[in-house]
């Protein structure tokens, strides 16, 4: 019987989930998706000196938004629980025991002082650990630890030959196990070390594939060596490629927003960062489109797509791929967002907000773009004669006074403020007056919104701002121009 695809999401509570692990958690998700399997979630909570407060729930609140929702983990559990790391230090104590007793690991006693002098002396021949204690009589050793003297425990690496393991994305990679250090398994205060706890869990929790940043290749072969001392079968691996900005540097703070929430908080939609995060390091076979859902990507998402050359994270692409997801938003859904940010800018007065939807939906590339875009709408700018210059529409602000003084009467009528009313009105104005569209349209735009260039027409901008302040605006226009 074929072994189920399982999959793990293993982050640390230290922090906010930056786009690498993100990335991770998606390919995860995505290899176990596609292939019918499942995908689990473990809090590696062993490192108390670098939790943060609160990284938990951001860790939780962000898979939810993203969409990728997980089959076993601690607030849902599952049959191999549990799924937080520091409520199975037990295992990781017995299991370490058990290394020891078959020669695989031993007791290293040597001081912090001491070690810190070794690495300080430029004659010695080991860039690690010396290995000073790991000759002492088996015996002597378990006497000094059931003494009570501090104590770490070290896998006990092969001096000689080599160690091969197998990568989806870099291929077949060997290495001489003389360059392999002794590693600490358990540390003086018995908690275990992070790659030791990772094959203890990886294993109980039946994980077939192990999905991590191409940093962790080193450490891979001391993982093949552990599972290989406990006789267990070695799980897939698969390394993914380092992310970079633009400038062909690793991604960091200097490039921009680096993690969900300040994607988010940027204006991005989660579903154009999933689709984008998708792209770093990934591509579809025979595919040439880059718009996919996240119910697509688990369709067609393969390992076999993943390049290990460095993936570019472009912020201008990730902007494309935002406008491209807002326009395909159902207009119940962006008028939705529309209103959430607009209402409390225009502080309680009234607008069209169907109408203001429909003018942003083509021209917004960034939800945290739509304040400043609708400024003109929520507060009263001032005017400038220069404003209403136009030379190709012959407009100027003496012409723009006599046009806007013809139209104050004609608005002044109109009972029924929409788009249809409107248009017709000022259509009619301009057969009336011989005057051109542009010549129109352009001083009555400039008279609403105190600049030239606006989300939307003249027609659309008197419709969001509604009869009484359109007119309100129209006359504190013709006003300054009478100056």
């Amino acid at each position: 019987m074929a072994k189920i695809t399982k999959t793990r999401f293993a982050p640390s509570p230290t922090g906010i989930m930056h786009i690498g692990n993100l990335r991770s958690a998606l390919y995860e998700y995505l290899i176990a998706r596609s292939e019918g399997g499942k995908f689990l979630l473990r809090i590696e909570d062993t490192d108390r000196e670098r939790y943060v407060e609160g990284a938990v729930e951001a860790i939780y609140r962000t898979l939810d938004v993203c969409g990728l929702h997980h089959d076993e983990g601690p607030d849902i559990g599952g049959p191999n629980g549990p799924y937080v790391q520091s409520e199975r230090l037990h295992l990781y104590s017995e299991y370490a025991d058990q290394l020891v007793a078959s020669g695989h690991a031993y007791p290293c006693f040597c001081s912090v002082e001491r070690l810190a002098d070794m690495w300080e002396d430029e004659e010695t021949e080991f860039i690690g650990y010396d290995r000073r204690c790991r000759d002492i009589d088996p015996a002597i050793a378990a006497h000094r630890v059931a003494a009570g003297e501090p104590h770490v425990i070290r896998q006990r690496m092969p001096l000689d030959g080599e160690t091969t393991f197998s990568d989806e994305v870099y291929g077949v990679i060997t290495v001489m196990n003389q360059e392999l250090e002794d590693q600490i398994l358990i540390k003086s205060d018995g908690y275990p070390t992070y790659n030791f706890a990772n094959v203890i869990d990886d294993h109980l929790m039946e994980i077939t594939h192990v999905v991590r940043g191409s940093e962790y290749l080193s450490s891979t072969p001391k993982y093949c060596i552990l599972y290989d001392a406990f006789g267990w079968e070695i799980p897939t691996f698969v390394h993914l490629p380092l992310i970079v900005g633009e400038d062909g540097k690793k991604l960091s703070k200097r490039h921009g927003s680096t993690s969900f929430e300040e994607l988010v908080k940027d204006g991005y939609l989660p579903e154009a960062i999933i689709n984008m995060i998708a792209f770093l390091g990934w591509a579809p076979g025979g595919e040439t489109r880059e718009i996919f859902s996240l119910d697509e990507l688990e369709k067609i998402f393969s390992a076999k797509g993943i390049n290990k050359a460095p993936a570019v994270f472009a912020y201008d692409k990730l902007n494309w791929m935002n406008e491209q997801y807002i326009r395909r938003l159902p207009f119940e859904k962006w008028r939705a967002m529309v209103k959430e940010i607009a209402d409390p800018l225009f502080d309680e007065k009234k607008y069209d907000v169907d109408t203001l939807a429909h003018v942003l939906r083509e021209r917004v590339t960034k939800l945290s773009d739509i304040p400043e875009m609708i400024r003109f709408l929520t507060e009263r700018l001032p005017y400038e004669r220069e404003l209403f210059f136009n030379k190709r529409a012959k407009l100027d602000a003496d012409s723009a006074s006599v046009i806007l003084n013809e139209l104050r009467p004609k608005l002044e009528t109109v009972a029924v403020w929409d788009e249809t009313t409107l248009s017709a009105l000022l259509g009619q104005a301009c057969e009336e007056t011989g005057r051109k569209k542009g010549q129109v349209m352009g001083a009555l735009r400039v008279a609403l919104a105190a600049q030239r260039v606006t989300s939307g027409g003249a027609t659309e901008t008197a419709m969001i701002l509604g009869r009484e302040e359109a007119l309100a605006r129209l006359a504190a226009a013709i006003d300054y121009l009478k100056g």
